[in-house]
């Protein structure tokens, strides 16, 4: 850590003043995210309309419901979720679309709202000319769906069925818990050890493995059974002998007592180095001649690496020998996976061993070219291979360390830290969850591509810490950082004494002749005359005076949907290729 004394600048919008007027649900959450980076100054709410935030009265950020679909079809958190396919996604595992309780596409499009105004800031540090930065909620609906909708649009159907179906599990004692491996012969040895045969183990596998993928995972009833039949202390002695992990569902309310840190990132700046020329930006966008190396797995870091290309950056993805084994997950585009290239499409690639030395070597020799570094490492590892930030800091005083995790280090004996086991183990299966339904970890993957859009959210936070400071920065994100964020709002109801969850029924679309319905304001619906398809009854619901939408169940037609279809390409390889989520002007 930087001595204080070698740190001119604390935080990187120390001294900026800030302007925000709007719905709280567009502004409030990325106007504290600004002060927590520093800014001071003074906020207005009103009821409706769009959000606006100032920095120094010289770089505005424009929020609005709706960018890419017309005002009237997207207007507020449920019908922006019922729009954009979300509603259908995190309904595939129920078998229909469910809105989810927590505040997700708004909290999204904070965290980006947040990114273009940090952008704008950098871009004008380099002589770029950005006053303004528009975003709205229905770009992060249609972000936070792109692997899905991607893989609908593809050539070749999913390697496992969608259909209902998944975790949690419930034991005889009446604990619901998830379950989580990485290894097939882990999975197998773990359910053996609760009586399954292992042919029927076996044979559940791969619906749980590609779960990530496709929201849903129709497992054989015989795991339930056996589930229902153990103790959660077999359960637990099963995983212990197997090694396989589980994690029970935690309430809000007993996340309570566990405190958490006011950022979802954290900032550390080291001793200040020799900057080169800043070379000004040539495109509209303003990460243009900043160059990230990434060495990600899976979403969290791959997504925060895309978001920076995004912006303009030049993106060095490190694979291993052979390529990233994902290239070829099913659906594929042109042979390459519909998925992969959601995440990973316009980066450049580069194939190292760093199990060896000399692969940590050239790991290292990127690396001092490099702005950023990001990587989504299992605890241990970069410490383990010497590609720690002090070891990249040996190399470039000046490079911005990225470590997008999972639990930040802060507890003490965690599972694995992935999506699913996070959402366990933080509340968020109560969360996303109205009373009425069980709680239950949403099978989309919610905390992955959140805490993607922190983890970009926190390096452009340390680009412009570097640039206002002069000293490089490490940056700490997380997964339970992105799920802290999100259930933030139901623990302050559970703190005042109030019940944390929705209430039943809450952002429930109603199913008409050939399709579904949902009502902005959190409304019920009313009931909807037998036999009326969805759009008549869209519109008789406009007609008394509702703001109604169609609920997206088929992703692979949303590209031809009037709402979403001006916005919606495809690249070289036929995959659909959703907006960059602003405009900068």
């Amino acid at each position: 850590m930087t001595h204080p004394a070698a740190v001119r600048t604390a935080r990187p919008l120390d001294g900026v003043d800030l302007r925000a007027a709007g719905p709280p649900a567009l502004i409030s959450l990325a106007a504290a995210h600004l002060k927590l980076l520093g800014c001071a100054g003074r906020t207005t709410f009103a009821r409706s309309g769009a959000g606006r935030i100032s920095l120094d009265e010289s770089v505005h950020a424009d929020i609005a419901w709706a960018r890419a679909a017309p005002a009237g079809e997207v207007s507020d958190e449920t019908t922006a979720q019922a729009a954009t396919g979300v509603m259908h996604v995190h309904g595939r595992s129920s078998g229909e679309p469910r809105g989810l309780a927590a505040d997700y596409l708004t909290t999204a499009c904070a965290v980006l709202t947040v990114q273009g105004l940090l952008a704008a800031m950098l871009g004008r540090a380099r002589g770029a000319e950005v006053t303004k930065v528009r975003t709205g909620v229905d770009l992060a609906g249609l972000l936070a769906v792109s692997q899905y909708l991607a893989a609908a649009g593809a050539e070749d159907g999913e390697a496992v069925p969608i259909a209902p179906g998944g975790p949690p599990f419930t034991t005889a004692d009446g604990v619901r818990f998830e379950a989580e491996t990485l290894d097939p012969e882990v999975w197998v040895t773990f359910w053996r050890a609760l009586g399954v045969p292992e042919r029927i183990a076996g044979s559940a596998w791969r619906s749980f493995q590609f779960r990530y993928a496709t929201a849903c995972s129709p497992l054989p009833p015989e795991l339930h059974d056996r589930a229902r039949a153990c103790t959660w202390t077999e359960v637990r002695r099963a995983a212990r002998t197997s090694g396989a992990s589980v994690c029970a569902l935690t309430s809000l309310t007993a996340r309570l007592a566990e405190p958490a840190p006011e950022a979802p990132w954290q900032l550390s700046p080291r001793l200040p180095f020799a900057p080169s020329p800043a070379r000004v930006p040539e495109t509209g966008r303003p990460l243009d001649g900043f160059t990230v190396l990434e060495a990600g797995r899976r979403i969290q870091a791959p997504l925060t690496a895309h978001i920076l290309g995004m912006l303009g950056a030049t993106v060095i993805r490190i694979e291993p020998p052979g390529g990233d084994p994902l290239r070829g997950m099913p659906p594929a585009c042109d042979g390459l996976s519909a998925r992969w290239l959601a995440l990973n499409r316009g980066k450049q690639a580069v194939e190292i061993d760093i199990k060896s030395a000399a692969g940590r070597a050239e790991l290292r020799e990127l690396a001092a070219g490099a702005d950023v570094f990001v990587h989504n490492w299992a605890p241990g590892t970069a410490e383990r291979l010497g590609l720690d930030d002090g070891d990249l800091a040996a190399v470039n005083p000046g490079l911005v360390y990225a470590y997008t995790s999972g639990w930040a280090g802060r507890l003490a004996d965690p599972p694995l830290g992935t999506d699913f086991m996070v959402q366990a183990r933080t509340g968020v299966g109560e969360a996303v969850r109205p009373r009425g339904e069980p709680p239950a970890p949403s099978l989309m993957t919610l905390l992955d591509v959140l805490g993607g859009l922190l983890g970009a959210e926190a390096v452009l936070a340390g680009l412009l810490l570097r640039e206002r400071s002069g000293t490089g920065v490490r940056v700490d994100s997380s997964l339970l950082g992105a799920a802290e964020m999100l259930t933030l709002p139901a623990l302050r109801r559970a703190g005042a004494g109030l019940d944390p969850r929705a209430p039943a029924g809450f952002r429930q679309p109603v199913p008409t002749a050939d399709g579904w319905v949902a009502v902005a304001g959190d409304r019920a619906v009313p009931e909807i005359p037998r036999g009326a398809g969805t759009a008549a009854a869209v519109g008789l619901l406009r007609r008394r005076g509702l703001r109604a939408t169609a609920v997206t169940t088929a992703l692979d037609a949303l590209p031809a949907d009037p709402r979403f279809s001006s916005a919606l390409t495809r690249d070289d390889h036929g995959a659909t290729v959703v907006p960059a989520p602003w405009r900068f002007a």
